[in-house]
């Protein structure tokens, strides 16, 4: 049993290893209780190395659906500074395994330790667009996740939430608790050859439009499983036209 949780997140100190699964377990519950979530595929996601997954940005909610879906592995998010300036989201979310990074420059201090994390086999957890998306729709990806990659050079693994936008939108304090549904979705891990190969321009579009496609999908699932009700109508419907990326 402990044997199997160290597998989980290489490195970790058995306390940190049994707090994270203990809030694992009541996030998981949460999530299934009020949000009635759904993972899909995932069977691709790797049990063991080096790991990024990459994912949409929707809500708050993002990295604890994420976090509970992986199941065989313990997530490192990549959060931004201003989330552990409250004593207690930082002290949690610190060991919670999140690495703060400061967007306002290029932070390397958080890409090297990102870098060291994947190395010590552990799965990181980024998401490109820097920020929490304005409409439920995906957006450009920053530039930043090609560095962590080139770098990295380890296997990715996109991923898709849907539904988290229209459970806690960007401009609302909390989140609704009632008719509220989420997904999450893997798809097949890239190598970091492939990607690498594109450049860029073309490997960021790439992953863009991998997660958009996972995420359209799990948005006609939600449809079908609420009768058509959820999520409504709205800019979320379109994927995006992955022809540029964020510098």
């Amino acid at each position: 049993m402990l044997e199997q949780l160290r597998r989980h997140d290489p490195g970790q100190p058995l306390g940190r290893l049994l707090f994270f699964r203990f809030i694992l377990n009541l996030a998981k519950a949460a999530l299934t209780l009020v949000y009635r979530l759904r993972v899909y595929h995932a069977e691709r996601v790797p049990e063991d190395g080096g790991l990024l997954v990459v994912s949409n940005h929707q809500s708050h909610l993002d990295p604890p659906i994420i976090g509970v879906s992986l199941r065989k592995r313990h997530i490192v998010p990549i959060a931004r500074l201003g989330l552990f300036k409250n004593r207690f989201l930082g002290w949690l979310i610190t060991r919670l395994n999140a690495i703060s990074i400061n967007q306002t420059e290029a932070d390397t201090a958080a890409i090297r330790r990102a870098v060291k994390e994947i190395a010590a086999g552990r799965a990181i957890l980024i998401f490109p667009e820097g920020y929490r998306s304005p409409d439920g729709a995906i957006h450009s990806f920053k530039r930043g996740t090609w560095l962590l990659l080139s770098r990295a050079r380890c296997r990715v693994l996109p991923a898709a939430v849907e539904g988290a936008f229209d459970a806690w939108p960007r401009k609302q304090e909390f989140p609704s608790l009632w008719n509220k549904r989420v997904a999450v979705a893997f798809g097949e891990p890239i190598s970091p050859e492939r990607l690498l190969a594109m450049g860029p321009e073309e490997g960021l579009a790439f992953l863009v439009r991998e997660i958009d496609a996972l995420r359209l999908d799990l948005r006609q699932r939600l449809r079908a499983a609420s009768g058509g009700a959820y999520p409504p109508p709205g800019p979320g419907d379109s994927p995006l036209d992955a022809t540029s990326v964020d510098t």
